[in-house]
């Protein structure tokens, strides 16, 4: 199979059915092989209902009805013709939907977009160009013009980009962008979880996929319902892009950074004491008058640097322990072996 088109969706049940039209009709124009998976997360509307609709008005094959869920949870698969539908029982988030839509893709080139119709599936003959004659890894689409609003959307999007950009080292102008492309390998090697979907580019920059363009993509007006985003999702982001950078910087050696951090501290704090100690040894030995060590404040932040030190030190001891004895910590990624 050449494509697979991954849909994550949450209550766009009016949007449906003119993007599946529009995206058949260009992989026909294209002679593609394809698969569509719709991953409804938990829609209070009616798309699952759509959805299955599609699924048995598809001509190519009847459709079929199985239990699957993201993380073990119930939900449900339909498939019918070049339709594949995933329906959450809840919500669960946009990494979760496109883990499972990840996990269900078999085409060679694998295509992410948002179902509001913002995303144009006429990218998709380029995109997926792009992957399989100039050999990228992944392709993220970048909306230079766009319609959203410019003080709540467009600036936290250009200062939330800039930092991505600086921390994961990847010169991309849009990460978050739901447009992309994925050559197979890489989306059966990177695990997508938490709302780690913002940064899949690091993600897989991280497993080793380095070869990582970008696009210049039409941003289309929404035309129905609203945006499921809100600010919050800023603050989220910067947290979530720490949480990254810690991980694979010290992923798998833990006690590099908290038994460095911590041996510093408890160094610093215990020179502190060293040197309040003499102060106070010297100003008996001279007769002059001088407060309790007891009582010097910074007797009380050298002995809290001491325990905080310790702490760090512990913690990473810990951790170490913790990925010892972890089932994974011998996991590689091999690129190809004989």
């Amino acid at each position: 199979m050449d494509i697979s088109i991954i849909v994550p969706l949450y209550n766009e049940a009016e949007s449906l059915p003119k993007l599946y039209e529009w995206i058949e009709r260009v992989m026909k124009q294209n002679g593609f092989s394809y698969e569509v998976i719709f991953v409804n997360d938990g829609s209070t509307d009616n798309s699952w209902q759509v959805i299955k609709s599609l699924t048995a008005t598809n001509p190519t094959a009847p459709a079929v009805l199985q239990q699957s869920g993201p993380t073990g949870e119930a939900g449900l698969t339909a498939e019918g013709g070049h339709i594949k539908g995933i329906c959450f029982r809840r919500n669960y988030g946009k990494s979760a939907a496109l883990f499972c839509g990840f996990r269900a893709a078999q085409g060679d080139v694998v295509i992410t977009m948002d179902a509001d119709l913002q995303d144009s599936p006429d990218e998709i003959p380029e995109l997926t160009r792009m992957i399989m004659e100039d050999g990228y890894d992944l392709v993220s689409g970048w909306k230079q013009k766009r319609y959203d609003n410019a003080l709540t959307k467009n600036l936290p999007s250009k200062l939330f980009n800039a930092t991505a950009r600086r921390v994961t080292g990847i010169q991309l102008h849009d990460m978050n962008c739901g447009l992309k492309a994925y050559r197979r390998e890489v989306v059966k090697n990177i695990e997508v979880f938490s709302e780690m979907h913002r940064y899949i580019p690091y993600l897989a920059k991280n497993a080793g996929f380095t070869k990582i363009g970008e696009k210049v993509v039409q941003h289309r007006k929404r035309e129905f319902g609203t945006s499921k985003f809100g600010l919050n999702r800023f603050v989220n982001g910067y947290l979530d892009l720490l949480t990254l950078w810690f991980l694979n910087r010290f992923g798998k050696q833990p006690m590099h950074f908290f038994g460095l951090v911590g041996s510093l501290m408890f160094f610093i704090g215990f020179i502190a004491v060293i040197v309040v100690g003499s102060m106070k040894w010297y100003a008996l030995a001279h007769g002059v008058k001088a407060m309790l060590v007891g009582t010097n404040p910074y007797f009380h932040i050298a002995i809290l640097m001491m325990i905080l030190g310790c702490m760090l030190f512990l913690a990473g001891f810990l951790a170490e322990l913790v990925i010892r004895n972890s089932p994974s910590r011998n996991d590689y990624l091999i690129k190809e072996e004989f």
